[in-house]
């Protein structure tokens, strides 16, 4: 009877020790390490068409992360930069979004679910365009937006810390 009740307790703190490792370890970003050249370091690269958001590092490598970009028609291209940060930022929505959906809220705040910049949000200069984390995950890797940047959470995390205001964004095709 003793070994059976050492036996649960010892199974017991076995799944308690793995719940807490499993609660406190932090969401990983997705990003890859991949061979990229062109592009000096230091700069975001977006490719429309692969779906994909490239931080170019000094060594010819770039990380690379998924992401959702412009639908059909909302997609653009070119050079800018980082005009602000912002972490759970609330939302205004454009005006050709208000006007598809007038449904949505003129403000949805920071931090609110239904709030699609997720946990952080990088401006880009020269438009109402941002790059930016997500309240709808499944979007990822889809052409879903209205021209912005979306990205997962842990990833937008991540990116966020590597960059500052100022930094040179390509988005090509």
């Amino acid at each position: 009877m003793s070994r059976i009740i050492l036996a649960l307790r010892l199974g017991c703190a076995a799944a308690l020790f793995a719940s807490i490792l499993l609660a406190s370890s932090p969401s990983q970003a997705r990003s890859e390490r991949v061979r990229f050249g062109k592009y000096e370091p230091g700069t975001i690269v977006v490719k429309t068409n692969e779906r994909h958001l490239y931080y170019v590092l000094e060594d010819g490598f770039a990380l690379r992360y998924p992401v959702g970009v412009g639908k059909a028609g909302k997609a653009w291209q070119g050079d800018s930069y980082i005009a602000g940060k912002y972490i759970k930022p609330g939302w205004r929505p454009p005006e050709e979004i208000k006007h598809d959906k007038p449904s949505i809220p003129d403000l949805i705040p920071g931090g609110s679910p239904e709030n699609p910049m997720g946990a952080a949000a990088m401006t880009i200069a020269g438009g109402e365009y941002a790059i930016h984390g997500t309240n709808n995950p499944k979007t990822i890797g889809g052409f879903v937006s209205y021209g912005c940047i979306r990205m997962y959470n842990e990833d937008i995390m991540d990116l966020y810390d590597r960059v500052s205001t100022g930094t040179k964004v390509v988005v090509v095709r």
